[in-house]
């Protein structure tokens, strides 16, 4: 009789499936831009659902929403610039939006990344993860988890939640409504970033915004 497919292989391939519907063919001429417009009819989903990560300042005055993959290399590259960003303003909310669209390791990161919220532990093992520039496989992804002192057996059953399941989903969906298709995917206030990501600014683009807000705050008043 033929071996079933365990249900963890099973899902990847789901996922590949589900990618394919949802994202474009690269290099197709007809894909619109990432659309800022799309940013404030989709502003629930992209600022105020309840599972997506946050780091910073919860209650930020300025929010960046950032799509990536852990093995996005320009993600990896971006990732110092975005810490020091949160170092140096105490301000700015993070809003991270897990997007395994590049490797079939890149789910089983983003998995093991949102199971590690319920062990209070996934900014260490989302930190780490971006930091690590080595071989790129499961091995790399599990000795990071144990690094960080996650329970690995819990762990496990974690990532079979169902919740999971529907919050990578979710973050295919809003990035199809907002147009953005590659990582890193980044939002700031509602302008959606363009360009080459090792030019963005980020204290300039949160400066903008707040600049932005003192001058409606000024009309308004």
């Amino acid at each position: 009789m033929p071996k079933m497919l365990r249900p963890s292989w099973a899902f990847p391939v789901a996922l590949a499936a589900l990618a394919m519907l949802l994202l474009p063919p690269r290099g197709r001429a007809d894909v619109p831009p990432p659309s800022d417009p799309a940013v404030l009819t989709h502003a629930e989903q992209a600022f105020h659902d309840s599972v997506s990560p946050v780091m910073g300042n919860p209650h930020g005055d300025v929010t960046v929403v950032e799509f990536f993959d852990y093995a996005c290399s320009y993600c990896k590259a971006m990732q110092p610039r975005v810490e020091a960003l949160l170092r140096s303003d105490h301000d700015v909310k993070l809003i991270l939006k897990e997007f395994p669209i590049l490797t079939p390791e890149s789910l089983i990161a983003t998995k093991v990344a949102l199971a590690a919220v319920r062990q209070g532990k996934y900014a260490r093992f989302h930190d780490a993860l971006m930091d690590y520039h080595g071989p790129w496989n499961t091995a790399a992804i599990w000795d990071t988890a144990r690094a960080v002192g996650l329970n690995l057996p819990r762990l496990r059953r974690d990532m079979a939640s169902p919740a999971i399941t529907a919050e990578i989903i979710a973050n295919f969906n809003l990035a199809r409504g907002l147009r953005i298709f590659q990582t890193p995917g980044v939002i700031v206030g509602t302008h959606i970033l363009t360009g080459p990501s090792a030019q963005f600014d980020f204290p300039k683009e949160v400066a903008e915004v707040r600049a932005h807000a003192a001058k409606r705050g000024a009309v308004s008043g």
